[in-house]
């Protein structure tokens, strides 16, 4: 199932819809693009773009025999065990220091049932500093990539590389059921997509929220105070 990760993440998506009305996709050459460098936007073979503007990339597959993946309930810590392995799953390096061929941020608001989920600093990080992904948190919520390459990360990467579940219908372990389901937005719009395939682009907000209808966030946050922290 690892291996299929690996396949999954390098297969490149042909250019066609994802279903539902805010999924209607552009191909490559229309796309504004899903690699980032402060304000400078390439676009990124092996993506579509939604309606509402969002890249997606290749979906990542199942996460449930991912090493040291949680599929609990929250509170998820930055689950630092295991983490090297899931890189090695993912097809990406465990680093010596961040990279500085791109560096890009973005926010996560997770909610479940209604309550705000922590989405704790120091996520990609080895034990004692020893290595560090490409795409990791310092901060609670704020996602940096700092890659030594120039490429396409995606929030399933993000998640893989936390260790938390999350696909279509999960997240952790909770999963749609009972009226009951994940919803998705990003800068305030909503995407009916796979979350995994959201690209990772310069100052994202981005917000995943679980349960009945009524406990979404209102209103749904759709951007972030980047500058206060020098981002």
């Amino acid at each position: 199932m690892c291996a299929a990760l690996v396949a999954a993440v390098a297969v490149a998506l042909p250019a066609v819809g994802c279903g539902g009305s805010e999924e209607t996709a552009t191909t490559d050459a229309e796309a504004p693009g899903a690699a980032t460098t402060g304000a400078a936007t390439t676009a990124t073979p092996g993506t579509v773009t939604t309606a509402s503007g969002v890249p997606l990339g290749p979906p990542l597959g199942s996460m449930t025999q991912l090493p040291g993946v949680l599929t609990t309930r929250p509170p998820w810590p930055a689950n630092a065990d295991r983490l090297e392995q899931r890189l090695q799953a993912i097809g990406l390096d465990a680093l010596a220091e961040e990279g500085q061929a791109l560096h890009i941020h973005q926010h996560l608001d997770v909610f479940v049932e209604g309550r705000r989920v922590r989405v704790p600093a120091d996520i990609g990080v080895g034990p004692s500093l020893s290595y560090i992904a490409a795409v990791h948190t310092h901060e609670a919520g704020v996602i940096h990539v700092e890659s030594p390459t120039i490429q396409t990360y995606t929030l399933g990467q993000f998640f893989a590389i936390w260790g938390v579940r999350l696909d279509r219908r999960c997240i952790g372990g909770l999963c749609a059921a009972g009226g009951k389901r994940l919803r998705v937005w990003v800068n305030g719009k909503p995407v009916d997509a796979d979350p995994t395939r959201i690209v990772l682009q310069e100052h994202q907000q981005i917000v995943l929220a679980f349960g009945t209808p009524a406990q979404d966030p209102d209103p749904v946050p759709a951007s972030f105070d980047f500058e206060a922290l020098g981002l």
